[in-house]
């Protein structure tokens, strides 16, 4: 494993990973070079039900050490505590109430260490009729306006994997109040609490088309604006192989670099002046799918080729790992064997790096324990008791 530590290297993170932002959240830190501690649930490390294996390609879980904690037992709370007195941060994922009923609620927790950076991430927020609800990414993206807004005119909206709502709006942009309060801390010398609702966040996503259809210039009907597929020259298009071509080119030059690769399949009537005419937008979008599915997704590509007019295919994410962009970027690399999405953004000093490929939950129990100054007399009690697995 590489040995130049990362920009957060020597910054401790606790993690409580029940929920997805969260571990999204401690593969950042953790990939970033912070020394992340999961706190991982003990009945799942002494039964296995539950638990993913350790694999490779269990991206997710990387760069972390484990360790099995019974949060119910009657001395985990004290346990926790004591943890978060060496921690800089703790990140959870608990419905609002919770952590307070196990005792490790923010006010427990920092009681010993205020410069402790507490986060907590839920899906509706803390407070609102929704708080204390089942979720998940799918319904925080439909109550926060954001669903609605992703498909097919004519069709239901589509789910986008669970990309937004937990990786975007609670994984990163949790990350990114995390690292904002660290930035006040060394100011102020204290931590705080980071409240990260995925509604919140991704309603900010939502930011420019929130601004739109305020003027009216957005429409709620889905699949007919400007970046949602209504546009004929920003949008998906099958090919003749069923495959598809991605089609972008929004600003003028690249609409008229379009044109001109497309004007001898059929488009020479077309001089640039309907770009933005959007009563033309379904006419132009139709005559663009025929032609399209004229030729297979590679010869579009070839067709293309260095004529910047924003068109690029449709990958999967095997093909991906393929492609010369990505492999000349080492976008995804191979430790154990199994590919896993390399470490991002990059940093010319201090690299991210994967410097621990997962484990099964519980494996550095005893060592990170150790580490994290617990002697080991209390160690073998806790084991003992139950505690700890």
């Amino acid at each position: 494993m590489p040995a130049v530590p990362g920009p957060l290297a020597g910054l401790r993170v606790l993690e409580i990973p029940n929920l997805g932002p969260v571990q999204f959240a401690g593969m950042v830190l953790g990939d970033l070079g912070a020394e992340v501690l999961r706190l991982e649930r003990a009945d799942w490390v002494r039964t296995g039900v539950g638990i993913m294996p350790a694999e490779p390609w269990a991206c997710l879980e990387r760069n972390r050490r484990s360790v099995g904690i019974d949060l119910r037992h009657p001395e985990a709370a004290g346990l926790v505590r004591r943890l978060c007195g060496t921690a800089d941060v703790l990140v959870e994922g608990f419905r609002p109430g919770v952590a307070e009923r196990l005792g490790i609620g923010p006010d427990a927790c920092r009681a010993s260490n205020p410069r402790l950076v507490y986060a907590r991430v839920t899906g509706w927020g803390r407070d609102g009729p929704l708080a204390a609800t089942a979720g998940h990414d799918l319904t925080y993206l439909a109550v926060a306006g954001v669903l609605a807004h992703i498909g097919p005119a004519g069709g239901p909206p589509v789910p986008p994997l669970n990309l937004l709502a937990d990786f975007a709006a609670g994984g990163l942009l949790g990350v990114a109040g995390i690292l904002a309060a660290l930035w006040e801390r060394e100011r102020s010398g204290e931590g705080q609490v980071v409240d990260v609702a995925m509604v919140d966040g991704a309603a900010m996503l939502m930011s420019t088309f929130v601004g739109l259809a305020a003027t009216g210039w957005w429409s709620d009907d889905r699949g007919t604006n400007l970046l949602d597929g209504g546009a004929h020259f920003y949008g998906v298009y099958e090919c003749a192989d069923h495959r598809h071509v991605a089609v972008a080119a929004y600003e003028p030059a690249f609409y008229a670099n379009l044109l001109r690769v497309l004007r001898p399949f059929g488009l020479a009537d077309l001089d640039g002046t309907e770009h933005m005419d959007r009563a033309r937008w379904p006419e132009l979008r139709a005559r663009l799918a025929a032609i399209f599915r004229t030729r297979t997704r590679d010869q579009w590509v070839g067709i293309f080729a260095g004529h910047e007019a924003c068109v690029a295919p449709v990958l999967s994410i095997n093909e991906a790992r393929a492609h010369p962009q990505m492999t000349a970027r080492q976008v995804f690399v191979e430790p154990g064997g199994a590919p896993q999405p390399a470490p991002a953004p990059r940093f010319s000093r201090t690299p991210g790096a994967i410097r621990r490929l997962p484990v099964r939950p519980g494996t550095d129990t005893e060592a990170a324990l150790a580490d994290w100054g617990i002697p080991a007399p209390e160690r073998e009690r806790l084991r003992a008791t139950g505690c700890v697995a």
